[in-house]
């Protein structure tokens, strides 16, 4: 279906009657057209997210209102723009989706007019699931591991140990429900779910660089470390192990449907030995004979 559809009209009409430029705006990224949301609408609610006098609850409700349509294209790009703004908005957008005690409730949406709407409406599922881990990190965590500082200086390399081991697995948590997309590359077939996984991809090289900073934390302080933080931090380590493989999957899809390998990070294995050296740590903690 190309071109907005009489209901889209209708839609953004109604929103104009009340004045409400910044609903309108949402309806306007959230057509029945099957491509991305346009870079204009984007923008433009982008900008209204800085601005002291909009009002971020009425955004978001309407962006839930426009995800309960019943149709995959509306929802989709309503979860799409949502992210978007997660992302580029100001803060206090997603402090406040974070605030709310339920975000998206799709995990029975289903469109069933036609294979397509089928096929597209799994992925909604799992990104509407995404989405809300990623409000929910937010309030565990009060920042969003996407903005923060990364590397030597960064926040998880210099946080403390009781603090890291509470953060890595909200940190897991948000990257399992971004793996668990899981679309193969003739799956991306359309401007939508395109648009999509172009989001997650950039989320997960944000959420990959703050998970490598915690673990190299994690390993610099780990012989330093009571036995039951060492238990919960070996724990943690074996986990980031069994990811590395899921994510290089993921960057692999990102290479097959044409994203600059320069864009794409090296992951480089940790070696097996570091793995052993831990266990015999613990275990010489635990009193236990190698």
């Amino acid at each position: 279906m190309s071109g907005q559809t009489l209901t889209d009209r209708i839609a953004a009409a109604q929103y104009s009657l009340t004045g409400s430029e910044v609903s309108r705006a949402v309806c306007k990224s959230t057509t029945h057209e099957q491509t991305a949301p346009k870079k204009k609408h984007l923008e433009y609610l982008i900008q209204a997210t800085q601005e002291s006098n909009v009002n971020i609850p009425q955004m978001a409700d309407t962006l839930m209102e426009r995800a309960g349509n019943a149709s995959w294209v509306v929802v989709f790009k309503a979860l799409i723009t949502t992210h978007h703004l997660m992302v580029h908005g100001n803060e206090r957008f997603l402090q406040f989706l974070a605030s709310r005690n339920t975000l998206f409730n799709l995990s029975n949406f289903l469109d069933k007019t036609g294979s397509h709407g089928y096929d597209m409406s799994t992925f909604i599922r799992r990104y509407s699931r995404y989405l809300n881990e990623k409000a929910f990190a937010y309030r565990q965590m009060a920042f969003d591991f996407g903005r923060v500082k990364k590397g030597a200086e960064g926040v998880m390399r210099t946080m403390s140990v009781e603090k890291l081991l509470k953060g890595m697995p909200t940190l897991q948590s948000q990257i399992d429900a971004l793996l668990d997309f899981e679309v193969h590359a003739q799956e991306l077939n359309n401007g939508v779910i395109n648009a999509c996984f172009l989001l997650l991809f950039k989320d997960l090289i944000k959420l990959y660089a703050c998970y490598n900073d915690g673990i190299i934390n994690l390993l610099e302080k780990f012989f330093q470390m009571k036995r039951s933080q060492c238990k919960d931090g070996l724990e943690i380590y074996k986990r980031f192990l069994t990811r590395m493989t899921r994510v290089s999957e993921f960057f692999k899809i990102a290479e097959q449907v044409g994203i600059d390998k320069n864009d794409i990070p090296e992951l480089t294995q940790a070696p097996e030995s570091l793995l052993e050296s831990l266990e015999t740590h613990l275990n010489t903690l635990e009193g236990k004979k190698p």
